[in-house]
């Protein structure tokens, strides 16, 4: 189970930067590639930005060369939540996901966000006569039903959603145990793995839709794990003191192995004074549960999911594919248990 593994869906994509069995593959992302420049060149200056940011692109691939990872005791479920939009939990989803199947690992994702944003990414069909996770939470389907693979990548598998789900939270309300479904659904997927002799899921990313309601409870009764994806701007910080309250409430009335493990600081411009800022006030109030792993901005993790891909297929020689890489590993080598 190495990080080596990543297979790139289009044969004009370039190949995994520094993952290769020699450790001399040098090829450059996209996104600098019109410098032209060659680490390798006797005449190479590193003096200037994109030089310098070859450099440090060339050394962080070199230490994720051939980095095997470790299966967890047992599944991790974790649910990525944040009540605020656009701060990346969708994104981190999929592409987090997409690094720890790439390496080996088993990987599921939930997609219980009503945009279905994660299906698409995932390139899996999502449209309204597909049997979903509305189905599972409504309906009472078993999660095997809807389970789909993602077609790009081996070990990784999603359970879509569709537009239904906009009036799950409604109907939910009169179900009988309405916050546990999700957990008994994840539950009897296990057995039945078990029973019909498949590997053991080692990871399940439940994606949450930007609210707190119902569906984001019943992601947090299913899960062992929280991960919180921060933007590196003011606004972000303002909702996780909420989001952390509501966090301790299900920890005390519904689920209490519930516990904040990860936060993953997302578009991070390191232009800016203000990204710094951010992240160093994030890193001091949680030591323990940021990751080292920086997610920029960058063009290709915006641009893949409009191809039905991640960014470790659309681009894997990019800085956003290296820096998912890096956060997967750093999660896959955390242990929580």
């Amino acid at each position: 189970m190495t990080l080596g593994s990543a297979r790139s869906n289009a044969s004009n994509q370039p190949k995994l930067v520094g993952y290769s069995n020699t450790g001399t593959d040098l090829n450059v992302s996209r996104e600098t590639e019109s410098s032209a420049v060659s680490p390798l060149d006797n005449d190479f200056d590193d003096s200037s930005p994109i030089a310098s940011q070859l450099v440090s692109e060339t050394k962080r691939r070199a230490r994720l060369l051939g980095r095997s990872l470790p299966r967890p005791t047992r599944t991790r479920i974790l649910t990525v939540a944040n009540q605020k939009g656009g701060v990346g939990k969708t994104t981190t989803t999929v592409n987090v996901a997409a690094a720890l199947a790439s390496a080996g690992l088993q990987v599921m994702v939930i997609d219980i966000d009503p945009q279905g944003n994660a299906s698409t990414a995932l390139g899996v069909p999502h449209h309204a006569e597909i049997d979903s996770i509305y189905d599972v939470l409504i309906n009472d389907f078993a999660m095997a039903d809807v389970v789909a693979k993602c077609p790009d990548i081996d070990n990784l598998y999603c359970a879509p959603a569709t537009i239904h789900l906009a009036g799950a939270e409604i109907e939910l309300v009169s179900l009988v145990a309405r916050e546990q479904r999700l957990r008994r659904a994840i539950d009897e997927y296990v057995r039945y793995r078990e029973k019909n002799g498949l590997p053991r899921l080692d990871f399940i990313f439940i994606d949450c839709p930007p609210s707190l309601g119902l569906l984001t409870v019943n992601a947090f009764c299913a899960a062992n794990e929280v991960m919180i994806p921060i933007q590196c701007e003011y606004y972000a910080l303002e909702g996780l003191s909420q989001l952390l309250k509501n966090i301790e409430m299900i920890q005390k009335h519904l689920n209490s192995d519930l516990v904040v493990s990860t936060i993953l600081l997302t578009m991070y411009d390191g232009r800016t004074n203000l990204a710094a800022h951010v992240a160093a006030d994030v890193r001091e109030h949680f030591p323990q549960q940021v990751l080292q792993a920086l997610i920029p901005r960058s063009v290709r993790i915006s641009e893949a999911p409009s191809y039905q891909q991640t960014v470790m297929t659309y681009d894997p020689s990019s800085t956003g594919a290296l820096s998912y890489l890096e956060a997967a590993a750093e999660l896959a080598e955390r242990s929580v248990f």
